[in-house]
Parts: C-alpha cells; sequence; structure tokens
C-alpha cells in the first residue's frame, strides 16, 4: 500500500512579490527626501511587513495542510481499528474462558502447596524438636568434656608448679654450698625448666633482694602477717606464677630485720650455710585464681 503524498505550494509568487514590495520600498526611501516625511515612512513599512507576510504565508499553508492531511490519516486509522473491534471482542471472549480454566487450575495448585507447606511446617517442627534434644544432648557431653580438660589442666599445671618449687629449692640450695661449679650448672637447669615452660604461658615471679615490699605483689609465708611501711623484701622463698597473664601465686618473700645489724661474712659461712629441704619451696599452696578462658562455674582445682 502506498501512502498519499503531501500536496505543496508554489513559493515563487509568493517570493515574487515579496522581492518587489521589498524594492518598492527601497525605491520610496531613496527617492524620498530626507529626513523622511511620516508618509514615506508609512508607505516603507508598510511595504516591508507585507513583504514578510508573503514570505511566511507560504509555510503556513504547508503546515495547514499537513495538520488536515494528519488528522485525516488518524481518523483513517482510527476506521480501521474499529473495524477490528469485532476481531478482538472474539479474543477476549476466547481468552476469558482460557483464563477461567487457568483460574480453577491455580486454586487447586494453590490448595495442594497449602496442604504440602502444612507437612512441611510439621515435619520442621519435629527436626527442631529433635536437633533441640541432639543439641543438649552434645551440649551436656562437650561440658562434661570441657570439665574433664579443665580439670586435666589444673593437674598438669599444679604438677608443672610443683616441680618447678622444687627446681627453685634445689637452686638456692646450689647458690649456698659455695661451689660455683653446681651453682652455675644448677642456673641452667633452672632456666632450661623456665623456657620449657614459658611456651606453654607458665612464667615464674621472683622478687629481687632489697625490693619494696607491697602486698599486691607479694605475701608473706603468714597470710594474716602485716608487713611493717617501706618494709625490704631480704629474699624470695617461693616463686609467684602467672598463667597466660592470669596471676595464680603470688611470690613468698621474707622481709629484712630492719633491727639487725649488718655482720662481715667470713669466707666460708656460705659454704656451711645448710641447704634448704625442697618442701619449703614447694609447700606454697596456689591462690584461688581462675584459670585464664575458664567461663563456666567450675571451680578451679587449685
Amino acid at each position: 500500500m502506498t501512502e498519499p503524498v503531501l500536496p505543496r505550494i508554489s513559493k515563487w509568487p509568493f517570493l515574487l512579490a515579496d522581492a518587489v514590495l521589498l524594492a518598492l520600498a527601497w525605491w520610496l526611501m531613496d527617492s524620498s527626501p530626507h529626513p523622511l516625511s511620516p508618509w514615506p515612512q508609512f508607505f516603507i513599512v508598510a511595504c516591508v511587513a507585507s513583504a514578510l507576510g508573503f514570505g511566511v504565508w507560504p509555510f503556513v499553508l504547508e503546515y495547514q495542510a499537513a495538520l488536515k492531511f494528519a488528522e485525516s490519516a488518524s481518523l483513517t486509522t482510527a476506521v480501521a481499528e474499529i473495524n477490528n473491534l469485532e476481531a478482538i471482542a472474539d479474543h477476549i471472549r476466547t481468552a476469558t474462558g482460557q483464563w477461567q480454566t487457568v483460574q480453577d487450575h491455580s486454586a487447586r495448585t494453590v490448595q495442594a502447596a497449602g496442604e504440602i507447606s502444612q507437612r512441611m511446617t510439621a515435619e520442621a517442627t519435629a527436626f527442631a524438636e529433635f536437633m533441640q534434644k541432639a543439641n543438649e544432648t552434645e551440649k551436656g557431653h562437650l561440658r562434661l568434656e570441657v570439665e574433664k580438660l579443665r580439670r586435666h589442666e589444673g593437674e598438669w599445671l599444679q604438677l608443672l608448679i610443683h616441680l618447678l618449687d622444687h627446681v627453685f629449692a634445689l637452686n638456692q640450695a646450689g647458690a649456698r654450698s659455695g661451689h660455683p661449679n653446681v651453682r652455675e650448672q644448677l642456673g641452667m637447669f633452672q632456666s632450661a625448666c623456665r623456657e620449657v615452660v614459658r611456651r606453654v604461658g607458665l612464667l615464674p615471679i621472683e622478687a629481687a633482694p632489697g625490693e619494696t615490699f607491697d602486698e599486691k605483689l607479694h605475701q608473706l609465708p603468714d597470710p594474716e602477717a602485716k608487713a611493717p611501711a617501706k618494709a625490704r623484701i631480704a629474699e624470695t622463698l617461693a616463686t609467684g606464677y602467672t598463667f597466660q597473664g592470669q596471676l595464680l601465686r603470688r611470690p613468698h618473700v621474707r622481709l629484712e630485720d630492719p633491727a639487725a645489724a649488718p655482720k662481715p661474712a667470713a669466707k666460708t659461712s656460705a659454704s656451711r650455710q645448710p641447704a634448704p629441704a625442697l618442701s619449703d619451696a614447694a609447700g606454697f599452696q596456689l591462690e584461688a585464681e581462675r584459670l585464664p578462658g575458664d567461663e563456666s562455674e567450675t571451680t578451679n582445682p587449685f
């Protein structure tokens, strides 16, 4: 189907009239005496305005023709669409019947989905109850295992501390024996033992002689005894310990006697001093501190 052609208007008569009017306006302006009187000015303006009108008028006519042509085309299309309304109505009736069938199938599908959802909800509830019971049982087993691990940890930690206490007492005895080789060998042995336990987080704490006594950092052999103000430490009786940054026991110290006057020591006095028994340093009990990371209410075995 060929598309209709929009009619065209010849523009040359309008352009000719436009040129004539412009030439007339130029002739009036050139032939009239200057300054121009009102009548020549009026005719010149009228000629220019008329020329402008003749120049625009063909384009206005073309626009009106195109507008009418577009309206005619739209009207033709509307008539064609109206003719197709009957076919569209038949399609709508057919689609309505099919939609009713689809709606029936959808209703049955929704009903089946509801039944499946109810069964899934019941199964999920049963599975959740089963998992809760299994979780509680597993938590009970894990709690028992954690308690066993804590108890075993406390036991081997207490064993390590007792061994270190014996090593410390042995080192003190070697230091008082007066034999440099024995003192050196025992010192190296104590350092090696402390390096081994340091790898698991157990660190010994030893007070330096002459250090000021602090109740927060040190402890006397008698827990009920009170140290005088600015008392100084004479020696460490038993080292303190920290496990993974948590205090287990403060070092037990002996204080200096301020009333005792210093006496010159004999050359052989160190060799005659009796060595302290191993039980003197190993008999101190650990403080009641919770082990690091123990968040349960299990009592510390120490």
